[in-house]
């Protein structure tokens, strides 16, 4: 399976689950008042947007370079995490408004075993999908498949924590519900930070890792005909990079023998995971 596929059949498969989730969790939380159960459907609704996001953003990602998009459309991916992360820092910024009013007011919900059934079915559906897209995620190296990982590893974590604020309910102790309200908005609002701050470096051309720069290094002296390497730069492409390095090789080398070192190097460096393309200067010394 290819990667545009993989990244899209995550997207649906997210879209269906957190749909589900959404209607038991919105419609036993809304009758039972519990704020941490309407929280987790909110945080359902910000995964369903996340997951159309992650769909989206791959088609657009996916489309071949053109005329007027020299190098792909790579970064439409980060762009749509970019989204991603601004949904998530919304809906927990209302959470923390609502969690706090019910925690001040000393706001009580109704038990039922309802809440307790939709809580192990979130986990189950969530675990799922978490294990889905942590493959996926690890496989093709996508930031729109690793913010839906930890979306859906959050939302565990959440849903458990739902769970225990419930059945503590079962103690007449109510305001722990609004505890989580508020544990579960800052949780959010964490993560889109964090998504957005990895968005926010690659849009402005963050370079390649050094790691990555390190073999490029190895790779360009293990040619004996270049004497000196002045340059390694880089600038992001979606989830890839293009690198540009300038070499100095002997003022003697007949232009044909530097380009077809030239061109050997890019090669090279084309080879490995994170280059989309490999752009090789010659200065003679």
């Amino acid at each position: 399976m290819n990667r545009e596929n993989s990244i899209k059949r995550a997207g649906i498969f997210g879209i269906a689950g957190n749909l589900f989730l959404l209607i038991i969790k919105g419609t036993v939380g809304f009758i039972t008042h519990s704020q941490a159960m309407i929280a987790d459907a909110a945080n359902s609704a910000g995964d369903i947007f996340a997951s159309l996001m992650t769909f989206i953003g791959n088609k657009i990602a996916s489309v071949p370079q053109d005329a007027d998009h020299n190098f792909g459309h790579g970064k439409a991916e980060y762009i749509f995490s970019l989204f991603i992360s601004l949904s998530m820092i919304g809906i927990s910024l209302k959470l923390l408004y609502d969690s706090l009013i019910s925690l001040i007011y000393g706001l009580k919900f109704e038990f039922s075993w309802f809440l307790v059934i939709v809580c192990i079915a979130t986990i189950i559906v969530k675990l799922c999908l978490y294990f889905y897209t942590k493959i996926l995620a690890h496989k093709f190296d996508s930031i729109l498949l690793e913010a839906n990982k930890e979306d859906h590893r959050n939302d565990c974590i959440i849903t458990t924590f739902t769970l225990i604020s419930i059945l503590l309910g079962l103690l007449k102790i109510y305001w722990f519900d609004g505890i989580v309200g508020i544990g579960i908005s800052a949780w959010i609002c964490i993560t889109g930070v964090k998504i957005f701050i990895e968005s926010y470096n690659i849009l402005i051309d963050t370079s390649i890792d050094s790691t990555t720069q390190d073999i490029i290094l190895n790779l360009a002296q293990k040619y004996t005909n270049i004497k000196k390497i002045d340059n390694i730069s880089s600038s992001p492409v979606g989830y890839k990079y293009v690198v540009f390095i300038t070499i100095c090789v002997d003022g003697n080398m007949s232009t044909f023998d530097s380009h077809k070192l030239a061109d050997n190097l890019e090669k090279d460096i084309c080879g490995l995971d994170k280059v989309y393309k490999a752009i090789v200067h010659v200065n003679p010394i």
